[in-house]
């Protein structure tokens, strides 16, 4: 049997999500509405986003911040708490404005894994416009919503791709 290692799990996850997000980019180009990273985490993903999004708002989710001090939201856009009470709250305000969700809250913890794409998969479809994209690390069951191949160079479950109706 063929184990993959901590760091090729971690190696394998992180190009996936590379060539996730650099997909899901050109996909939302030119369209209107705001983004969710859900797990600010350390601000990787975050400060990336930003950089290649330009002005487009994005609403960073975190319970605890550990985030590089360059990596992280304005106040305003820095949504802290337990998922659980803060995603079905903002799914509500920003009801169908979410043209891209990254969710990225998985750990080795498989019961928590499952409890957190749960609470995704409930919560978060609220938010998204049609045609929106959600990227997470861990495989969602999203009432109207629809799974998508990854692209290039992204390793299967690695990384997880969906689109909510079209557009």
């Amino acid at each position: 049997m063929n184990m993959l290692t901590r760091l090729e799990k971690t190696l394998y996850r992180l190009e996936a999500q590379h060539a996730c997000l650099q997909w899901a980019f050109e996909q939302i180009a030119g369209r209107d509405g705001i983004v969710f990273e859900i797990g600010l985490g350390l601000g990787r993903t975050f400060n990336h986003m930003r950089h290649h999004l330009g002005d487009r708002e994005i609403f960073a989710f975190e319970r605890v911040v550990n985030a590089y001090p360059d990596c992280m939201p304005d106040d305003e856009h820095l949504i802290m708490g337990e998922i659980a009470e803060t995603l079905p709250a903002a799914s509500a305000k920003f009801k169908g404005q979410v043209v891209l969700g990254h969710s990225d809250i998985g750990s080795f913890d498989k019961e928590n894994n499952r409890i957190m794409a749960g609470l995704i998969s409930k919560h978060l479809p609220a938010a998204l416009a049609p045609g929106a994209i959600v990227m997470s690390d861990l495989p969602l069951d999203m009432p109207g919503c629809e799974a998508l191949a990854l692209p290039p160079g992204a390793r299967q479950d690695r990384y997880y791709l969906y689109q909510h109706g079209k557009i």
